[in-house]
């Protein structure tokens, strides 16, 4: 009994120390499985990692099967260095032949196919290389040859022969006598005007001109004709023009040539994008040249010139609505403010009314005594056939009845200056006339003097 005893308390203690060791491990037993399972992961091989090694394996057994990285080329590569590499490149390209058919016999020479091809093989790298220089920005080298023909389409020559003629009528029909030295720098310096206003209206419209088909081929647009060299051309005709319009004619003369080269270029030329008024505005550009022909030969502005001036005007309507009724895309694309864009239906209207107009002020001729009465008679049927095509112009709204419209203006106006001119009351009858006017006057203050 003493033994047993005496050796239970070491195996009390004993069994504590397990039981204590016990629960300890129990209670650790999450943690320590949560540290072992975090080992292995960190430890033991996944199958991202088994892959590179294999692929390190087969790289380091075989060094044909490396990637081989492309240098990088600089980021900034000068235009020579990339038009080099596309000659190369193009080279290489070329190099290739086609291959001729197996059944073909050796002995045979190639075919004309095969030679052809090669042919055109060789010949395609200079036409593309050929093609990638007129793609690229030259300078364009002026010749002296062709300077008289830009700067006639610069200054719109046919235009400026119009305005002389016109001009040449209204002096022709001036009841004075002819002065040919008068008409020659009356007709000169008209025409200096008009080239100097046409060639500062294609410099302001530059921008505009280029997006529309009718004017994208004329000079400052294709950049045959610096703008400084237009400036040029168009002050060495104005100032030239005005001045001999001045002192080679009169004064008045010469200040309607300044106001009409002001109108065009300062009014006419802005309200293009701006309203459909330029193209009253543009009216009256157009009836100034005769009026200016009359003040050149009597040097007076009277009933006569107004005269004129109101059947250039009035004759402008149908001409230019029935012209721009067939440029209406031309107009759109290049932002112009025109009647027949953005008022069809009125742009229809003012054709017709100034085509009536024309007779009415036919009639008045004789009345103001600038002509006899032949002429309302004759020039009726004139006025009666273009009333007629702008009356189709205004039902149809197409493009025949445009055209036919325009086309008939064009020979509608000299056709009816020319009978004018025929029924022009001569010289001396206007001054018998005016004779008799002051003889009956001066009889009239003789009845009345005491």
């Amino acid at each position: 009994m003493s033994a047993a005893g005496c050796c239970s308390p070491p195996r009390a203690m004993a069994g504590l120390f397990v039981w204590h060791l016990r629960s300890a491990g129990v209670r650790q037993v999450p943690c320590r499985f949560v540290h072992l399972c975090r080992a292995a992961n960190g430890r033991l091989v996944t199958f991202q990692y088994f892959n590179f090694l294999k692929r390190m394996y087969i790289t380091q057994c075989n060094r044909d099967l490396s990637q081989r990285a492309k240098p990088k080329s600089d980021s900034v590569s000068s235009p020579l260095r990339e038009l080099q590499q596309l000659d190369q490149e193009e080279k290489v390209k070329y190099k290739i032949r086609p291959v001729s058919p197996v059944h073909q016999p050796s002995s045979e020479p190639p075919s004309r196919a095969a030679t052809s091809a090669a042919a055109t093989d060789s010949s395609a790298t200079p036409a593309r290389a050929e093609a990638r220089e007129d793609r690229q920005w030259k300078e364009m080298k002026l010749q002296l040859e062709d300077l008289p023909g830009i700067l006639a389409r610069l200054s719109k020559i046919k235009l400026t022969a119009l305005v002389v003629s016109t001009a040449s009528a209204g002096f022709a029909m001036a009841p004075v006598p002819f002065d040919l030295t008068c008409f020659l720098l009356a007709s000169l310096g008209t025409g200096l005007a008009s080239c100097a206003a046409n060639s500062i209206n294609q410099f302001f419209e530059v921008p505009f001109d280029s997006n529309m088909s009718r004017t994208k081929s004329r000079p400052l647009v294709r950049g045959q004709l610096s703008p400084l060299l237009a400036v040029c051309f168009a002050a060495s005709c104005g100032i030239p023009g005005i001045a001999l319009l001045t002192l080679g004619v009169n004064p008045l003369t010469g200040a309607l040539g300044a106001f009409n080269i002001f109108l065009y270029t300062c009014c006419y030329t802005p309200m293009k994008r701006m309203s459909i008024a330029n193209t009253w505005v543009g009216a009256v550009v157009g009836a100034i040249p005769p009026v200016m022909g009359w003040t050149a030969a009597t040097g007076a502005l009277d009933a006569g010139a107004l005269l004129l001036g109101g059947i250039l005007y009035s004759w402008q309507f149908p001409h230019f609505n029935a012209l721009s009724w067939g440029l209406r895309e031309d107009y759109s694309r290049g932002g112009y403010c025109m009647m027949s864009v953005t008022h069809p239906g009125l742009c229809r209207r003012v054709a017709l009314r100034h085509c009536l107009a024309l007779i009415g002020l036919c009639t008045l001729a004789p009345v103001l005594d600038v002509t006899t009465w032949t002429f309302p008679v004759v020039s009726l049927p004139l006025n009666l056939y273009i009333s007629y095509l702008a009356l189709r112009f205004y039902r149809d709204a197409d493009r025949s009845s445009s055209r036919k419209l325009f086309f008939c203006s064009l020979w509608h106006l000299p056709m009816l200056l020319l009978v004018m001119f025929t029924c022009k009351k001569s010289f001396l009858e206007q001054e018998e006339k005016g004779d008799l006017l002051a003889g009956d006057h001066g009889r009239a203050m003789e009845i009345r003097l005491p």
